[in-house]
């Protein structure tokens, strides 16, 4: 576990991807992988380091081959204090309504969704800076239940259903049939 790589998010963020030559002219950087990032990756990146400086900033300091599930717990109801999805209690008129009439006192949350797509590419990232899938803290039980939780709570309250979606086949190509031959006939007369 020791060979995983810990982030340092101020040295990271402070690389250029641009390089100036001696002739005032630009090029880009060379490296084995693609000068572009695709949008996913960038925001994995950013989630790692976001992530890597919230372990900095716990109090004690927390090492990643220390960071266990609940760790990842932590972390996720800290950035719920920076969601802008409403969640209506079971006391608010407007528990179940998708689109309530009017304003309500209700607190913001992280959406469901946003949580899911963020852990899932923390848990990627998790495995490609070194970390085995067997100790990956963001796929652990508690935070797969957590989760769960989390969606079956905000589907009542907001009375949005998150259904599984149904993948969909591509369509068989049919196979030219031939005209079957007349069923024998028996020689009763």
């Amino acid at each position: 576990m020791d060979s995983i790589r810990e982030t340092d998010s101020s040295n990271s963020e402070n690389v250029s991807l641009i390089n100036v030559s001696n002739n005032g002219g630009t090029s880009l950087p060379s490296s084995s992988s693609s000068p572009t990032s695709s949008r996913y990756e960038n925001q994995k990146r950013r989630d790692w380091n976001t992530f890597g400086q919230y372990l900095k900033n716990h109090r004690p300091p927390l090492s990643l081959s220390r960071c266990g599930g609940a760790h990842v717990l932590e972390f996720l109801r800290y950035l719920d204090q920076l969601g802008k999805t409403k969640v209506h209690t079971p006391i608010c008129p407007f528990y179940g309504h998708p689109n309530p009439p009017a304003p309500c006192p209700c607190p913001l949350r992280q959406a469901w969704g946003s949580l899911d797509a963020l852990i899932g590419r923390l848990r990627a990232a998790f495995e490609e800076n070194g970390g085995k899938p067997e100790v990956n803290p963001f796929g652990a039980r508690a935070v797969r239940l957590y989760l769960r939780e989390v969606r079956d709570l905000q589907s009542k309250a907001r009375g949005i259903s998150y259904e599984k979606k149904k993948r969909k086949r591509p369509p068989a190509q049919q196979i030219p049939t031939l005209p079957l031959p007349p069923p024998p006939t028996t020689g009763a007369s």
